[in-house]
């Protein structure tokens, strides 16, 4: 009789992993999509293009001395401009064509 109290024990313990886990997965899955995450993350790759391009014309600029003094920043900037743009364009592109979209 305890052999079999403890076979139903088991298997309600492992029915209880089983739950827990898929609820965690899918807590794991809603918080990498959601529209929010995606949104952070656009918009921080985009001031990051701006920024590091911006950055390696201002370097440009100093330290190669070839007379370009502002002009190498200034199209640095824009092309970072032009490269976040693109990324972000990229990926919403991706958030549309996503089957997961939850659309919050």
């Amino acid at each position: 009789m305890t052999d079999s109290s403890e076979q139903n024990g088991g298997d309600n313990l492992d029915r209880r992993i089983a739950e827990a886990q898929a609820k965690h997965e899918r807590g794991i899955s809603r918080a990498e999509g959601s529209a929010e995450t995606r949104g952070w993350a656009v918009g921080i790759e985009f001031v990051g293009s701006v920024l590091v391009m911006g950055m390696l014309g201002w370097a440009l600029d100093n330290w190669a001395g070839i007379g370009t003094r502002p002009w190498g920043m200034i199209v640095g900037v824009v092309l970072g401009f032009v490269v976040g743009t693109y990324s972000a364009m990229k990926a919403s592109r991706q958030f549309d064509t996503d089957p997961g979209n939850d659309d919050e």
